[in-house]
Parts: structure tokens; C-alpha cells; sequence
């Protein structure tokens, strides 16, 4: 109540007021009837409600603190809140800032409560790699517990709404959002959506360690033009359909409780006021019930976009599309009660977005107790626990990925006497965070393991570390290039690192140039030019190029950016304590003139058949077409085999299946882990078909000499297709199995035909 009394600066009998107000918060819904049905009580409430404090319930802000848009709000959110003028609130972190607000939603007249949104995108204060790395350990349990353990910190520091997760597919590095999702690929995308959404909502909302979920940004924002944040998309119905919608309703399937629309427009039509994707989509054909916020300001936004003349026509435009709630606008608040007098939108609009965010309130348990989310003790118990830091470096551990290792330089000895750890991310801890890490003051520079942290943590006194600097990550300056060519001299072995800083991909952080940034690569020619034993960790947070590097590094670590425990992960990767399992989630370019890029592209009537034959072909004639690394590559310590492919059957109709089977054996001299990848190719079809598509694959772990037999299975859902008319069928003909590594790295074959069902 102290706490109160300061920050908000009231007056005696104002707290008297509030405290009554907290007495009394559940008189209105005393008047409820509490065993029917919530649908039932939403309806009750909604009878009670004036127009002006419906629209409230519209109508979003931001606290002044840590914004991530620009702030539209005016006036005291405060006393807004007490007149039932908003219905949510973000970026307001801890318990007891969120029951500051909350204690003025129970002083309007309706008391109902607010909900308090955040963006938890890889943790809340135990932060866990970027969406993109965990991405690349292609494990669904990991990925599905890290977004338990951030709901679970997010939900004891008062959060009950998170802005994640992001499922927009993305073929194009230069845009900086690629980083907040799962790449390039559709059906592995569908699969991590489906493990973040029951991550974060775990045994249901109501659960006081669930928050909901957000699938965004609904729709195509991974395909906007040059890669440029914001800008607009142009795409055809198919490839919206085929590539950017299936990971949405993945995530619809799996439960989650909200959508956030997004800043593009599609097909000249902003998302925000798109009816073709709110509307006939999401909340027809695929019956959507939970509800649909606005991206920052994106409603407003429509001005700028000169689809519409001001604020009002904004409202009415994203308010009859179905977008339910403003974030950050003031376009509803401001608007729809006129609109609604006036005739222009039709109250039941206002009543259908009302409900759905009245439904998902009743369902958080917010109506039985509104603090329910607000225990300063559960708070301090919970939060960045050790239990949820070692869960944090298991999953950093998972996420690296090894693109080179020639001559089975990695692993390291631990009894290594002198390493040279050299670049300008060696001893950088707050760049591990990534973006959209949450603020956390000083424990920024205190929580995050540093690489050199890490590695003494793993060495201790045995071995001497040789630390220098040796440029800035964006630095034209080459001074410190003599400190680390010394350094690198005097020891058994080099550890570079060297990528991005945290700000350098994410929201806003598109960049044409995708390099290594500054010097750093002539940073890596000089410490190669001394002959010492090199190994390079790339951190970034996205598909970076360095293909001097790739060329002349003995061995190359991705390591992107790996929150809270990096540095121990980095070490326990780099020293053998853990191998390797990582597998690129999205191809990386050779240079920024093959973009986009990706696996599954399709043929062309001159399809490149020899790399040396580009005449007349669908080429380039001064690069490969191939990526530097393809989608679903990475190394391993050890080595895997496949073998004994075995079909059940040959043929197969709409109601059949096919099982396959093959031999995983780990064929080297450490345990490990490998993805079995299965790929399909429809030969001929009334619509070209890309020349491969993954359709499964499985994490599988084997001692040495350890051999298991694994098995997919081939149905009719993966075989089907968008026909000429966009009918969602299939077609008989012949299929191509395709089973490896990586999509450049097939091991087995095999064919199989679909015939029509008798």
C-alpha cells in the first residue's frame, strides 16, 4: 500500500476510495449468475454495458515505460481506466505496478478487469535463445519448454497476455524480424507454432502459470518487399495459402487465444483492414472464437498507407475487417461510439469484438479474482530461478548449429594450456540477450554469460585465457588487429567471435547489407594468417554471409544469440560436454543478390542441371544458385548412416497410407543426435509442385555404433495440394521420397504412386 501511496501521489481519501473499491470488487459480478456458462455471462455483461464503456474494452495503451512504438496516449491512463475506457494494458512488468492499474479498473463502474500484455518473445527474465536459433534445434519438446518456463515467469510477475508467438514465414534475411520466428519453412513453422502456443497456454487459460497466446503477424509480414520492415507485400492467393497461412491455423488448432494482425498490406489492402483475412479467414472459414489485436498502432497507421483519410474512417475500416482491439492507436476510443450513432458500424460489430475479449477475461479467472496474477511472493520465487536457467542452457546447447569442422577440430581439450579468445563479442553479455530480450536494468551487463565467462567457468585455472578485443563489431578501424595477431601467436588454439550486436536484427532492423559487419572478417584473415588452430563462432540473428570465412575457418560454431546461459552452452558445445544437434531453419545466402532464397523453390522449363552449364538456364552467371548452407543442415562430433529403406507398399489411394522405415546408425565415436529429414516431390501436377517439401522429420539420439530403426508415415494430407480452383485436394501420380540430412543431403530414395480411390 506504501508502494501505492508514492507512485501515484494520492490523496487520503482517494486510498480510502481504492480500498473500499478492492472491498467491493466483485459486487459486479455478485450480480452474475456464477454457475452459468461463461458465454452466458458475457452476455449478462454485456447488457449492463454503455456503448462508450464497450468501445473501452476496445482500446489498448501503453505505460510510458519501455515502449516499443510510438506512445498516441494523452491525458492519465489512470483515470481513464477508473471512466471504463480501457481494457487493457502493455508493457507494464511486476506485480506490483500491475496492481496499481488493476486497482483502478476495480474503481469504474462495471469493474471489469484489465488484461497486461508483454512482448515474452524467448523468455521473460530468464531470457532463452532467439525464436530463430531454438528454431534450429528442431526439437519440439525444448522449444514447447522454454515457452512454458517464460509464461511461468511472465504469469508471476502479473503478465497474463503475451505477444508471441511470431509465426510469419521468412525467405528473406535482410529483414530484421526474421529473427523473432521459425524460417523459411511451412511445415516446420506449423510444427513450432503448435509448440509454442500449448507452451505458453500450458494446461489451459485459468492456469495461474499460463498467459495467452498471439499468433502474429496475421498475414505475410515475412514477405515484404527488399526485406524491408513495414513495407508492403504483393503475393499470390496460392503462395498465401501454400506458405504463409498453414503455420496460423497450426496455431489456431492448437488453441491460441489471440491473433495479432499486422503493419503490411496485402494485395493493396492493409492487414489491419483486410476482410479477406479477419473476416472470411480466420473467423469463417477456420471458426475462429478468440480475438484479434492490432499491431502498434496499425489501425492509425491506415493513413499512412492512404488507405483511408483519417482516424475515423481507420476505426470503422478495421473495426468492420475484424480487428477487435486498437493497440496503441486511440482510433477506436476516439471514434466508434459516433460511428456507431451515426449508423456508420453496426453496434453488433462492436458487441462480437466485446465478447471475445469479455470470454478470454471470464476464462483468465480475472472476473473470480482480478490480483489473481499479482503475489509478490509467488514473484520472487518463481523468476529466473536455477532450475530455469539450466533449462535455458539445455536449449542454448540445442540450438547451435556446427557448419564446419575440418579435421574434427571441435571438440576442444580441456587440457588445452593457453587459448587466444579474440573478436568483439568474446566478452559481450548483453548482446547474448538478442533483441527482445525484456529490460532489466543492471542485470543486462550481470545475468547473461559472457562466451570468455563461459569458458572459464568450464577451465577454470588450468588453462590461460588470452583475451583481445580486436576491432568493434561495426568498426572500420584495424588497431587492435596487432593485440590479437600476438594473442593468437602465443596460444594452443583460437576462439574467434565475432556477428552482430542485440540491435543490429529485430523489429525496425532491416539491413541490404547482411556481411559480417565491419572489419570482423579481416579481423579473421589476420588471426588465420598466423597458422594457429582456428575456430570461429558466428552470433547474430540472422543468416549472416561470410564466405571467406566459410571458405578458409577450420571450424565454424553458429551460435546466434543465446540468452541468460550462453556462455556455458558455448562452452559445454565447444569442449565436448555436448554435441551438436543443431539444423538450419532457413538457407543461407551466398550473397545478398539470391534473395529470397529457399529449399523448396520449382523447377522452370530450363532447369540448371550441371552448375558448369548455365547457357540458356535458369542461372546465374557469376554465382551458384545454390545457398552457402541449405535449410536443414548441420554437423555433428559424430557421424550418422542411413540404410534399409523399406516401403509397406507401392501404392496407395485418399484413404491409405504408406509406411516407410529405414536404419539410423551413428557410425562415429560420440553419442549424439541426428533430424531425419523426409521430403517429398509430386512429379506432375495441374499446379507445378516445388522440387522438394519436408513433410516430417524426427530428433533421434544414438551411442556410438548405435543403430535404430525409424519410421514416417505417408497419408493423403501430405500429399495434398491447392488445385487450379484452390480446392485443397489431391491428385493420382507419382511420388519421390526423399530422406537425408538436409535438403541438399539426401541418403535414400524411393518412389510410390497415389491412385484414385476405388
Amino acid at each position: 500500500m506504501l508502494v501505492f501511496i508514492r507512485m501515484l501521489k494520492l490523496s487520503i481519501t482517494t486510498i480510502l476510495l481504492i480500498w473500499l473499491g478492492s472491498l467491493t470488487c466483485f459486487a459486479q459480478q455478485n450480480t452474475l449468475d456464477s454457475q452459468a456458462p461463461i458465454a452466458q455471462k458475457v452476455d449478462q455483461l454485456l447488457l449492463k454495458m454503455t456503448l462508450e464503456e464497450k468501445v473501452g474494452q476496445l482500446n489498448q495503451y501503453a505505460s510510458y515505460k519501455n515502449a516499443t512504438g510510438p506512445i498516441n496516449s494523452t491525458g492519465n491512463i489512470v483515470d481513464e481506466i477508473k471512466q471504463g475506457r480501457v481494457g487493457s494494458i502493455l508493457k507494464v512488468n511486476g506485480t506490483v505496478d500491475i496492481r496499481i492499474y488493476q486497482q483502478a479498473a476495480m474503481q469504474s463502474r462495471l469493474k471489469i478487469p484489465l488484461l497486461f500484455g508483454e512482448d515474452v518473445i524467448h523468455g521473460y527474465h530468464t531470457t532463452f535463445p532467439i525464436p530463430l536459433a531454438e528454431a534450429s534445434s528442431w526439437d519440439m519438446a525444448a522449444i514447447g519448454l522454454s515457452a512454458r518456463i517464460a509464461a511461468t515467469e511472465a504469469a508471476a510477475s502479473g503478465i497474463n497476455w503475451t505477444f508471441a508467438p511470431m509465426v510469419d514465414i521468412s525467405r528473406d534475411p535482410r529483414w530484421g524480424r526474421i529473427m523473432e520466428g521459425a524460417g523459411e519453412d511451412p511445415y516446420l513453422g506449423s510444427q513450432i507454432a503448435i509448440a509454442r502456443v500449448k507452451g505458453f497456454q500450458g494446461n489451459g487459460l485459468g492456469s495461474l502459470d499460463a498467459v495467452m497466446a498471439c499468433a502474429k503477424h496475421f498475414a505475410a509480414y515475412g514477405a515484404a518487399i527488399a526485406g524491408r520492415d513495414y513495407n508492403s507485400v504483393d503475393i499470390s492467393d496460392r503462395t498465401l495459402w501454400e506458405v504463409y497461412l498453414p503455420p496460423f491455423k497450426a496455431a489456431v488448432d492448437a488453441g491460441a487465444a489471440t491473433f495479432m494482425n499486422s503493419f503490411n498490406e496485402l494485395n493493396g489492402i492493409p492487414a489491419t483492414g483486410n476482410t479477406y483475412l479477419q473476416r472470411d479467414i480466420l473467423k469463417g472459414q477456420w471458426g475462429y472464437k478468440g480475438f484479434v489485436v492490432s499491431d502498434w498502432g496499425s489501425i492509425t497507421e491506415m493513413i499512412n498507407h492512404g488507405f483511408v483519410a483519417d482516424k475515423r474512417h481507420a476505426a470503422m475500416a478495421a473495426i468492420t475487417a475484424g480487428c477487435d482491439m486498437d493497440m496503441e492507436g486511440r482510433s477506436y476510443i476516439d471514434n466508434l461510439p459516433q460511428l456507431v450513432k451515426s449508423g456508420a458500424v453496426s453496434v453488433a460489430l462492436i458487441d462480437d469484438a466485446v465478447r471475445r475479449i469479455l470470454q478470454k477475461k471470464f476464462e483468465l479467472g480475472l472476473f473470480d479474482d482480478p490480483f489473481r496474477f499479482c503475489n509478490t511472493e509467488r514473484e520472487k520465487t518463481v523468476v529466473n530461478s536455477p532450475e530455469n536457467k539450466a533449462i535455458a542452457r539445455s536449449v542454448a546447447q540445442k540450438s547451435m548449429v556446427l557448419l564446419k569442422n575440418d579435421n574434427q577440430l571441435l571438440p576442444l581439450s580441456k587440457n588445452l594450456k593457453q587459448i587466444a579468445l579474440i573478436g568483439p563479442l568474446a566478452k559481450a553479455k548483453k548482446d547474448m540477450r538478442g533483441f527482445w530480450a525484456l529490460p532489466w536494468g543492471e542485470s543486462d551487463e550481470t545475468d547473461p554469460v559472457s562466451l570468455y565467462e563461459g569458458i572459464q567457468n568450464k577451465l577454470g585455472n588450468n588453462t590461460t585465457l588470452l583475451y583481445a578485443k580486436g576491432c568493434n563489431i561495426d568498426d572500420t578501424v584495424r588497431a587492435g588487429f596487432a593485440d590479437a595477431v600476438k594473442a593468437a601467436q602465443q596460444a594452443d588454439v583460437v576462439v574467434m567471435a565475432v556477428g552482430e550486436a542485440f540491435d543490429m536484427s529485430g523489429e525496425a532492423k532491416s539491413r541490404a547489407n547482411i556481411h559480417i559487419p565491419g572489419v570482423q572478417e579481416d579481423l579473421i584473415k589476420a588471426i588465420r594468417a598466423t597458422g594457429k588452430p582456428l575456430v570461429v563462432l558466428v552470433m547474430g540473428g540472422r543468416p549472416l554471409i561470410f564466405n571467406w570465412t566459410a571458405d578458409h575457418a577450420p571450424a565454424i560454431l553458429y551460435t546466434w544469440w543465446l540468452g541468460t546461459e550462453a556462455g556455458n552452452a558455448m562452452a559445454d558445445v565447444l569442449f565436448g560436454d555436448y554435441n551438436p544437434s543443431g539444423k538450419l531453419p532457413v538457407s543461407f545466402p551466398r550473397s545478398e543478390g539470391q534473395i529470397p532464397i529457399y529449399y523448396s523453390y520449382k523447377s522452370t522449363g530450363r532447369p540448371l542441371i550441371s552448375p558448369a552449364d548455365v547457357v540458356y538456364k535458369s542461372a546465374y552467371i557469376d554465382q551458384l544458385n545454390t545457398p552457402r548452407y541449405a535449410f536443414g543442415y548441420g554437423l555433428s562430433y559424430t557421424s550418422f548412416k542411413y540404410s534399409d529403406l523399406k516401403l509397406s507398399a507401392k501404392t496407395m489411394n485418399d484413404k491409405q497410407k504408406i509406411l516407410i522405415s529405414f536404419a539410423l546408425t551413428n557410425t562415429g565415436k560420440y553419442a549424439g543426435e541426428e533430424v531425419a529429414q523426409l521430403y517429398l516431390h509430386d512429379r506432375v501436377a495441374s499446379v507445378t509442385r516445388p522440387v522438394k517439401e519436408l513433410k516430417d522429420f524426427i530428433k533421434v539420439n544414438l551411442k556410438p555404433s548405435e543403430t535404430c530403426v525409424v519410421n514416417f508415415e505417408i497419408d493423403s494430407k501430405k500429399l495434398a495440394f491447392y488445385n487450379q480452383k484452390m480446392i485443397w485436394s489431391t491428385e493420382p501420380g507419382m511420388f519421390d521420397i526423399m530422406i537425408g540430412s538436409a535438403s541438399d543431403d539426401i541418403r535414400l530414395t524411393d518412389t510410390f504412386q497415389l491412385i484414385k480411390t476405388q
